[in-house]
């Protein structure tokens, strides 16, 4: 399976593509794909950035053919401005998935840091962590946004791996 994790941001959306691959004994292994933020300028108005936004996610989504896409649920904003804005620029992240027939999976903080660190209230330098070393990375991935992308496409592959097998035993 294939995941494009994605890291919506005003001014760097973050995105990550993860491949979980199996060897001929079942043994599952990561694999990071490419990894990197969609930087646009807060000086533009806010429908040009997204615009670019979501021109790069579906190049990204056109030349890489994820199976599926994940993004961080909202949690948090400095204020309802903010919110409104990431909320924007969530909603382009999802058109750009389901234009592409793909299903987008959303997850919460919480969620990402116990799929990855083990731990819910991690730390982001824990998670970066984490992420370089279940990737067998040499270096921890930049932009920040790009490693919790990353981090988001690995839940992803987590919580399906642990879905499926329990629908393999029912």
């Amino acid at each position: 399976m294939r995941v494009l994790g994605i890291d919506c941001g005003t001014e760097y959306t973050g995105y990550g593509v993860v491949d979980l691959l199996s060897d001929d004994r079942n043994n599952d292994r990561l694999v990071c794909i490419v990894c990197g933020a969609i930087k646009v300028s807060p000086r533009d108005p806010m429908p040009t950035r997204l615009s670019r936004i979501s021109i790069g996610l579906q190049e990204l989504i056109s030349q890489h053919r994820p199976d599926r896409v994940a993004i961080e649920d909202v949690f948090y904003a400095t204020n309802v401005k903010s919110a409104l804005k990431l909320g924007q620029v969530r909603g382009v992240a999802m058109l750009a998935a389901a234009s592409a027939g793909l299903e987008v999976a959303e997850y919460s903080p919480l969620s990402i840091k116990s799929a990855v660190v083990g731990y819910g209230r991690a730390e982001k330098h824990q998670v970066q962590q984490m992420v370089m070393r279940l990737l067998n990375l040499d270096q921890i991935p930049e932009p920040a946004d790009a490693a919790d992308a990353l981090a988001i496409a690995i839940c992803h592959l987590h919580t399906a791996a642990t879905q499926e097998r329990q629908s393999a035993t029912r």
